[in-house]
């Protein structure tokens, strides 16, 4: 259907300046564009035409009392206020409006306000549109005001007509909406699309043409074992910790700076402005200290650590994306060098991103072709005379690079989830070919922790002995230590259900990581 618009185009740059669209807002203005319509015409006919002067009298004061908005008409020549609605008077003046001066009923800002709005109309000899706050009699409020002029041929009288809209609420409810678009609404701090934006401007100001020639630090944050937190005391705690962390660390920040929250228990931070790339460190430095300190939280103390990534800008890169890659690779880094601690983004971080990419891109292809296979370990005797069974070690038979260790994938397995997939392939492979063996020697078959959270994996052990046949008291599955240290209780109520299926259980490394007797009370290996 058609409809009368109010449409305004802005030009959309780059960040380079150059010009690449156009961003067009449409406002569907058919409704006031009757309105203001009808109220001329009611009011050029009542002048018209005495006959239906009482009707069409009613008719306006209906229209215009029915009207969300604040009308007042006046006379241009006299400025004398000819009509002013309930609304009007409830805004502006608390009073009767009509038939007086706007400066003898009225507060002289708004009679200055209405004035403006009249002569600029006149000047332009066009609809006046504007927008601004005024002092009203209900208090400073945002007006969106329309101001038409009118001649009547007849008496040769010019009328002016003041139409205003009290957008304040509409304007807060949109700036509500904003600022949920853009921030965090567990701790209020700003989210990644806010984030990237100032990421973008701060690098803007500082590497632009007239940047300032200073440092724009990056730093990417995360949490240490806040996954455990969340298990142990639940989400609605961990909450609550998020909110006193994000407290705790705005206060070690200028406030120039940025915190935001990405998601999770990943922050990141903007530090723009530096004089010295060992300022970015001491500020990293500053929040891991901040974080040590136990929360008390409900009751409960609870101690949490960080780990911190650094990138600068231009050391490091000067685009944002690149540069929040670099800040995240530096706090892998800081995870794998032992956590609650900071590192800085180099060079060769990008090399070994670079190489782990492609190792796991290799690894999926080797999944895909069946790259990966069964070497056997010998189990023996006490005397070294019989072999009771093997060790089944997976090896990866890479098409370029030969044989590839465990110990240089399975640790990006893990962390890419793929550790699953290659658990249940050497699990499969290790039945199949222990069938094949012609003896009652056993197979043992080792389980990465991370293959123990996984909530199908008795129904995986099931399969592979299903699948090939393999007697369940001839497989042996190792774990280790840190499996009984996790859940303890769900994770020994999984060895039962393993062992019910009929399977051996051994404990792998025991004493490496924690040598308590009691795990071993807790279970019959």
């Amino acid at each position: 259907s058609h409809f009368w618009t109010s449409v305004v185009i802005d030009a959309i740059h780059d960040e380079d300046g150059e010009m690449i669209g156009f961003a067009k807002i449409t406002r569907d203005i058919t409704e006031r564009r009757k309105n203001e319509l009808q109220l001329m015409k009611a009011k050029e006919l009542a002048e018209k035409r005495s006959a239906e002067m009482d009707t069409l009298s009613r008719f306006l004061d209906s229209v215009i009392a029915n009207i969300p908005a604040s009308v007042i008409v006046q006379d241009v020549s006299s400025h004398k206020i000819l009509l002013a609605n309930q609304q009007a008077e409830r805004l502006f003046a608390a009073t009767k409006m009509v038939g007086r001066f706007a400066s003898e009923c009225l507060r002289p800002e708004v009679a200055d306000y209405i004035s403006l709005q009249m002569n600029q109309a006149l000047a332009m000899d066009e609809v006046r549109t504007s927008e601004m706050q005024v002092h009203t009699a209900q208090g400073l409020r945002t007006l969106r005001s329309r101001t038409v002029l009118s001649q009547d041929t007849d008496s040769h009288s010019d009328y002016a007509l003041f139409v205003a809209e009290d957008v304040t609420d509409e304007l807060a409810a949109n700036a509500k909406i904003h600022h949920m678009a853009h921030h965090d609404a567990l701790t209020g701090l700003p989210n990644r699309t806010l984030f990237q934006q100032r990421l973008k401007d701060a690098l803007g100001r500082s590497n632009g043409p007239e940047g300032s020639g200073k440092i724009t630090g990056t730093l990417c944050l995360d949490l240490d074992d806040f996954k455990d937190v969340n298990d142990a005391l639940g989400h609605a705690f961990g909450d609550k910790l998020l909110r006193a962390l994000s407290d705790r660390l705005r206060a070690e920040l200028r406030e120039r700076d940025t915190l935001a929250r990405l998601g999770g228990d990943e922050f990141a931070v903007i530090l723009p402005e530096l004089d010295t790339q060992e300022a970015a460190e001491l500020a990293a430095q500053r929040m891991i200290q901040a974080v040590r300190p136990p929360f008390l939280i409900d009751g409960h103390s609870c101690t949490v650590g960080v780990s911190v990534g650094i990138a600068l800008s231009p050391d490091d890169h000067v685009k944002p994306e690149q540069l929040m890659g670099y800040a995240d690779m530096a706090l892998y880094e800081a995870k794998r060098n032992g956590r609650n601690r900071f590192e800085r983004f180099r060079q060769e971080l990008d090399e070994i991103a670079r190489q782990r990419r492609n190792l796991e891109a290799d690894l999926r292809t080797a999944l895909h072709f069946g790259q990966l296979k069964m070497h056997y370990q010998p189990i023996v005797s006490r005397d070294g005379q019989d072999i009771s069974g093997y060790e089944a070690l997976i090896r990866w038979i890479h098409p370029i690079k030969g044989i590839i260790a465990p110990m240089d994938f399975i640790p990006m397995a893990e962390e890419t989830g793929l550790i699953h997939e290659v658990g249940t392939r050497a699990l499969n492979l290790a039945c199949q070919e222990a069938v094949g063996w012609g003896t009652e020697q056993s197979v043992s078959v080792n389980l990465s922790p991370i293959q123990f959270k996984n909530p199908g994996l008795i129904a995986i052990v099931e399969l592979a002995l299903a699948d090939s046949g393999l007697a369940p008291e001839r497989l042996e599955l190792e774990i280790t230590e840190s499996v009984l240290l996790g859940d303890s209780d769900e994770n020994v109520s999984t060895l039962r259900a393993l062992k019910a299926l009929g399977v051996a259980i051994s404990l792998d490394d025991f004493g490496t990581g924690y040598s308590s007797l009691g795990y071993l009370r807790s279970f019959p290996f």
